[in-house]
């Protein structure tokens, strides 16, 4: 009978005592603990989407990409609390969800962004009767403003993606009718029309005049087709209709 040496365990000990080391700090994990978390997936794909994509996602377009079981919107509010308070932050716009520089971070691309050009009052005034009267026809735009509109002034609104051809009236002629764009309600910020300032806004800001009737009130505009219109067919954003229309209606 062979005897171990004294103060060196046998090595069938040894081997015991590795075994129930590693025992003790490799504990199997359970099928739960493995299995990985589906929001915080979902919240990485529509990440990735935000990122890459050139354009704003609607919650509808990442529904159909993530599929209809999905909670988009709590996916998106999980997205957005973990961009709170960092340098970009998750936006809604008229035009969908989008990532942009935080709002209190914009005064450091004051020097380096370019400086757009103003626009002309003629066009500021055509724009805001276009955003609170839509569908509006040209006509109409030259009564509420009590002036011609000057040459070219639509067709910069037009080339700025602001504005969109509606459809046209069923009267006399069947005059085309404007209204805004997406592209307009990303540019300012705004979720859907009725975001737009009403008259206690406008008045305080200073830029409703105090000599005007008690009655005056800002209309609501409409985004739906009205019963006199006829929506217009095919792509009305295409060049080619663009040009259809301006040679229709005149460029002054």
């Amino acid at each position: 009978m062979t005897r171990a040496r004294a103060g060196k365990p046998p090595p069938q000990a040894s081997l015991g005592r590795l075994e129930a080391a590693f025992a003790g700090q490799t504990a199997p994990q359970s099928a739960n603990d493995a299995r990985p978390d589906p929001l915080e997936a979902h919240v990485r794909i529509v990440e990735a989407l935000l990122f890459a994509g050139a354009r704003a996602l609607k919650a509808a377009d990442l529904k159909e990409i993530l599929g209809p079981d999905v909670d988009v919107a709590g996916v998106l509010m999980r997205l957005k609390s973990l961009y709170a308070g960092r340098g970009v932050e998750l936006v809604e716009t008229g035009a969908g969800w989008r990532f942009q520089t935080a709002s209190d971070l914009k005064h450091l691309f004051a020097q380096t962004r370019a400086q757009p050009k103003r626009l002309p009052k003629a066009a500021m005034e055509t724009l805001a009767v276009i955003a609170y009267h839509q569908p509006v026809t040209r006509s109409e735009i030259e009564d509420i403003r009590g002036v011609s509109l000057a040459k070219g002034t639509l067709d910069l609104l037009l080339e700025l993606n602001w504005v969109r051809p509606r459809g046209r009236r069923r009267s006399p002629g069947r005059p085309l009718t404007y209204g805004t764009s997406e592209q307009f309600l990303s540019h300012f910020g705004l979720i859907s029309l009725d975001a737009l300032p009403g008259k206690d806004d406008l008045k305080a800001a200073g830029l409703v005049d105090s000599r005007l009737a008690k009655d005056f009130d800002a209309p609501r505009p409409s985004e739906a087709l009205g019963a006199d219109e006829d929506p217009l067919q095919g792509d009305s954003a295409s060049a080619g209709f663009y040009m259809e229309f301006i040679d229709d209606e005149g460029s002054d």
